[in-house]
């Protein structure tokens, strides 16, 4: 089987785009914490004359607020875990995105190529036909272009061709898909790694001898502990979501793409086995025409 042309794809600027949205992405979920705590700090003078704010609870010293949870996580998870995890989150963003960018069902098969590839075919310009398909770059082109040079060997052998070269370019594209799995299998391994190491820290804190525990630095370790967890387990469940979203439409592209391709060489097939008009007016004046399949024969990749 010929070899089909490579396409270049522009892999590399969508992958620098779906990174750079990611870290935009995660950066404005982090708040600003200096603000904020400027903000609800009360300033001077405010509380003149028993107006303006509410009384703090028993059980809370005055003029301590509670802690913004989304920035007690983070600081609690700690810059090691914390850059693991921010770079495995930015690997799943980008991988999600350069993945809905590729496995469309209007990029594997344009609904113009395949008009004008079949108007083309049916006026049995074949070479035509082929130089569009060769310079294509859709799933289905790609195919046609690894098929059509098959067809002088008869349709079940282009047919074998078209259908190697839609499960090739299918694993391909699978092992992109398989990544996002891997990551949803990290993440609760690397939450599970950041309990045990929590809980160390937590036991160092109670192993001290000769002295009551803190329970500010047990508290510490705990938090760290249930912070890398929590964010481990919310890396994991779109993981493995877009996972079994992204199998599937892949599949399914894979099937349209291999039976469109059918329907097109199997019409250009039986197009080229009809004599040529000119070759029907001139059949009775003349030898016999030759054989029209040799237009077909005359398909040749370079």
């Amino acid at each position: 089987m010929a070899p089909s042309p490579v396409h270049p794809r522009p892999r590399l600027a969508t992958w620098l785009a779906a990174c750079l949205l990611a870290v935009l992405v995660f950066g404005l979920a982090a708040p600003l914490t200096p603000v904020a705590r400027a903000q609800d700090a009360p300033a001077a003078g405010d509380d003149k004359g028993g107006g303006g704010g509410a009384a703090p609870p028993a059980d809370q010293p005055a003029g301590e607020k509670m802690p913004n949870p989304v920035v007690h996580i983070i600081t609690s998870v700690g810059w090691v875990f914390g850059f693991i995890l921010l770079f495995v989150s930015i690997a799943l963003v980008a991988l999600i995105v350069l993945l809905l960018m590729e496995l469309r069902m209007t990029s594997a098969i344009p609904p113009g190529f395949v008009e004008d590839f079949t108007d083309t075919v049916n006026k049995r310009r074949f070479k035509e036909a082929y130089e569009m398909s060769k310079e294509d770059g859709s799933f289905l082109a790609r195919v046609l272009t690894a098929a059509m040079p098959r067809l002088q060997y008869g349709i079940d052998d282009a047919r074998e061709a078209a259908f190697n070269l839609v499960e090739n370019i299918k694993s391909g594209k699978d092992q992109l898909v398989t990544y996002l799995a891997t990551i949803g299998t990290l993440g609760p391994l690397l939450g599970l790694v950041g309990t045990v190491w929590g809980m160390i820290k937590s036991f160092m804190v109670l192993a001290k001898p000769g002295a009551s525990p803190d329970p500010a630095k047990l508290a510490e370790g705990i938090s760290h502990a249930l912070s890398v967890t929590l964010l481990g387990i919310g890396l994991s469940v779109p993981a493995i979501f877009f996972h079994a979203f992204f199998r599937n439409r892949l599949t399914r592209m894979s099937m349209e793409t291999a039976s469109v391709a059918d329907e097109l060489l199997t019409q250009m097939y039986h197009n080229s086995k009809k004599p040529a008009p000119a070759a029907v007016a001139a059949v009775a004046a003349t030898a016999e025409p030759a054989p029209a399949v040799a237009t077909v024969a005359a398909i040749k990749p370079k």
